[in-house]
């Protein structure tokens, strides 16, 4: 709920809304929220579309973000790996249908990969069904020389370039 008060403050007032990171990702006022198994995004989701949609458009000089979709490790990790894949490229979709860039955007893929939490209680699964928006260049270059992917799978997107 913190983190909505800078955001509602901003609208009412009409202030410049803020932004925070934490290292290089951003904080959100809420959750992407996906239909169960599925890359299909809830409702929910807008208001944190929206606000990766104005950090973008407030720092034109990253010039790189990458959307990393993260899922529990309960399952078939192939099953989770090909749910992650789908649900990056599908936020991915809807931040330029919303106007963003496409050369702006990286959808990555980690499933059940990385975790913050332990997979052995329904808290700690949930805290790892994430999707982070990281900064990954700035003006150009790749922040802190880091793989602009994370080390996570790249997601073939309609702003995928074919390669020749």
């Amino acid at each position: 709920m913190t983190s909505l008060i800078p955001l509602l403050a901003s609208l009412v007032l009409g202030a410049d809304p803020v932004y925070e990171l934490e290292g290089n990702e951003l904080k959100l006022p809420g959750p992407m929220v996906f239909a169960t198994n599925s890359a299909k995004l809830k409702d929910e989701s807008n208001s944190v579309l929206e606000h990766v949609k104005g950090y973008l458009e407030a720092k034109p000089y990253i010039t790189l973000m990458r959307v990393e979709v993260h899922t529990d490790s309960m399952g078939v990790e192939s099953a989770n790996q090909k749910l992650s894949e789908e649900r990056a490229a599908a936020v991915v979709e809807a931040l330029v249908k919303k106007g963003i860039a496409c050369d702006r955007l990286l959808a990555t893929a980690f499933a059940g990969t990385k975790p913050i939490a332990a997979n052995d209680t329904p808290e700690g699964r949930a805290a790892n069904r994430r999707t982070v928006f990281a900064n990954a260049a700035l003006k150009g270059r790749p922040i802190g020389g880091m793989p602009v992917d994370g080390g996570g799978k790249v997601v073939p997107t309609t702003c995928t370039k074919p390669k020749p």
